[in-house]
Formats: C-alpha cells, sequence, structure tokens
C-alpha cells in the first residue's frame, strides 16, 4: 500500500540490505501490507553482490515511498547511520531484511507513540526456527506485560529483570529528534551494535511504553551472522567484537552514572555480556585460538570491569568460578 503523503511521514522504515536472497522479498511483502500509510522506506544497499540490490531497485521504482541508498560495503551500522542521515520521519525503525511483521505492527505502535507523547515504544516479537518450523516468543508474557508509560532507565530495568530481554533495534520504533540530538550513531564495524546503542538511547529517554503484543517475526537461520558456527582465528575475531561491547557498556555507565539512577542490572549486564565470552572460550576447540582470548581478556582488563560491575550473589560466585577457571587455562 502507498503512502497517503511523502511530505512528512510519521515513520522511516530503514533496512541495511545485504545479500538477502529470497528472504528480502518476504521482508518487503510485509512492508507493503502494513496498514500505517504515513511511512517512507529507506533501503540502504550495502554493496550486495546477490541479486537483493537490483530487487531493492525494482521495487522503488514501483512505490514513490521507497527509496534505495547505494554504498560500498561497509557492515549494518554504516548502513543504518547511512539512513538517518536522510530520513524523515517523526520516529524511525530499522528491521533486518530477512525479517517480517505483522501488517498492524507499525500503525500500532504510532498509535500509541503519539496517543502518549512517547520517544520509544517497543513490542514484543518471536523467533522463527526455519528448521524446527516453530515460533518462541521472545519475552514470555509471564515475565513481563504491557507497561504504562515509563522512564527509559525505569523501562531497560525492567526488562533486564526477565533476563530474556535483547537489546535489539527491530522491535520498536524511535524519536528521530531524540536520536539527532543526542548525535547517537551505530558503531561501525562492530557486531551486535544494538547492546550499545539501545543502552545509551534508554538513559535518555524521558517517556517508552512497551506492549506484549507479538507484532515481529525473527528468522533463525544458518545464514545469519549470530547463528554462523566459527572457530579458531574466525571465532577470535568474533569474539573481539563482544570485548568492545563489554568496553562501551562500562563506559556509558561512568559517563551517567553522575546524571542518572543506574540501577543493578545496568551494571549486571555488563559482567553478564563478559561472561558470554568465558562461555566462548570455554567451547573453542583450537587451544591457541583459546589461550589468544584468555590473553586479551585480560590484558584488555575486561576481568576488573567484570569485577567492577557483579552484582548479586548468584553473579559473583558465576564471575568467581569463571576467572578461577580462566587463570587455571591460562597457566596449562
Amino acid at each position: 500500500m502507498a503512502p497517503q503523503s511523502l511530505c512528512s511521514p510519521q515513520l522511516s522504515i530503514i533496512i541495511p540490505l545485504y545479500n538477502a536472497g529470497d528472504y528480502f522479498d518476504a521482508c518487503m511483502q510485509a512492508l507493503l501490507a502494513q496498514t500505517l500509510t504515513s511511512l517512507e522506506i529507506i533501503i540502504v544497499n550495502d554493496g550486495s553482490t546477490d541479486p537483493s540490490g537490483q530487487k531493492a531497485h525494482a521495487y522503488a521504482e514501483k512505490y514513490p515511498h521507497i527509496r534505495v541508498i547505494d554504498q560500498q560495503n561497509g557492515g549494518v551500522s554504516r548502513a543504518r547511520n547511512a539512513g538517518l542521515t536522510v530520513a524523515r520521519g517523526q520516529y524511525v525503525t530499522f528491521p533486518d531484511a530477512d525479517d517480517t511483521m505483522q501488517p498492524c505492527m507499525y500503525q500500532t505502535l504510532i498509535d500509541m507513540a503519539l496517543r502518549d507523547n512517547l520517544d520509544v515504544v517497543q513490542c514484543n516479537a518471536e523467533r522463527w526456527s526455519l528448521a524446527a518450523k516453530k515460533s518462541y516468543p521472545l519475552i514470555p508474557t509471564t515475565r513481563l506485560r504491557t507497561t504504562p508509560v515509563l522512564s527509559g532507565p525505569v523501562w531497560l530495568n525492567k526488562a533486564l529483570l526477565t533476563n530474556r530481554y535483547l537489546h535489539v533495534v527491530w522491535a520498536g520504533i524511535y524519536r528521530l529528534s531524540l536520536i539527532r540530538t543526542l548525535q547517537l550513531d551505530f558503531e561501525p564495524g562492530l557486531h551486535h551494535q544494538d547492546i550499545p546503542w539501545t543502552t545509551e538511547l534508554m538513559l535518555n529517554v524521558k517517556r517508552v511504553r512497551y506492549t506484549d503484543r507479538i507484532l515481529y517475526r525473527y528468522v533463525m537461520h544458518n545464514q545469519s551472522v549470530s547463528h554462523q558456527k566459527r572457530t579458531g582465528q574466525r571465532n577470535v575475531e568474533y569474539q573481539r567484537h563482544y570485548f568492545k561491547i563489554v568496553r562501551m557498556l562500562d563506559e556509558i555507565n561512568q559517563r551517567y552514572r553522575a546524571r542518572i539512577k543506574l540501577y543493578p542490572a545496568f551494571y549486571r549486564q555488563v559482567t553478564r555480556e563478559a561472561l558470554t565470552l568465558c562461555h566462548a572460550i570455554r567451547r573453542e576447540p583450537e587451544p591457541d585460538a583459546q589461550q589468544t582470548m584468555i590473553s586479551e581478556l585480560f590484558t584488555q582488563g575486561i576481568h576488573l570491569i567484570m569485577l567492577r560491575n557483579a552484582r548479586g550473589l548468584k553473579q559473583w560466585y558465576q564471575l568467581l568460578l569463571w576467572l578461577g577457571r580462566l587463570l587455571w587455562w591460562r597457566q596449562t
């Protein structure tokens, strides 16, 4: 469905596109079926080498509310940043090119945003496993139900306490003027850049709501970056992204601790992300790669960041147990 007006769309939809294959058509059909008409779709073709780029231009030629930006391959962050520079909507969102959503998703979120003058609106989602042909709620309603209007820090604390919350930008819409005021970009070249981006944004949000309605479908397949199996040097390079995320989250806490109330969960998430590195080290089958990751963890001071941010007896127990293992493995 074409939008009624392109002058000042309520929503800008920014889609990073790189070799999405057949999944891209399903995503575009879901976007074209949206009941919200005041929107623009910005596809950032990030140097695709499959037919995805040609498909994007074909959609743009057919629908006036779709535009394509072509750029050399630079990763998801650079693609999203490129879209942000030209976005004109009151709100913005970032679906993945291989996912889909309910036709009512963006109308539902925009209605909530306008009714309550929200900076951010987030919804529930489902993980769709292509292999199992089953879906799983991102956050079960037993963990979190629809919320009233909250501040960003209060919402983030509530979400983190579910132990099911993922820092993903595709499950919400965000006030574009706030992003620009904060000059908040996505970190170029960083996998899982959603984690520090959403964390810092939420620490600045005044009004946010969450709906437990499942409106977005996250498609899990083996071509996804996050689901690829890596060993050896490839795994070392991948885990270095988590090293950086841990440092970024710690730095965010340090910058904001004098400005807003930081809940224990904000500190705990830093150590929790770092503990994923410990699990990756344990699973690494190649001794040289394992030793490289252990060495970098200590030389970069990740162990000190973990100690500084650990909260609660359970996490302290896990942390001390893992640090003991790492020190033992380092000496063997």
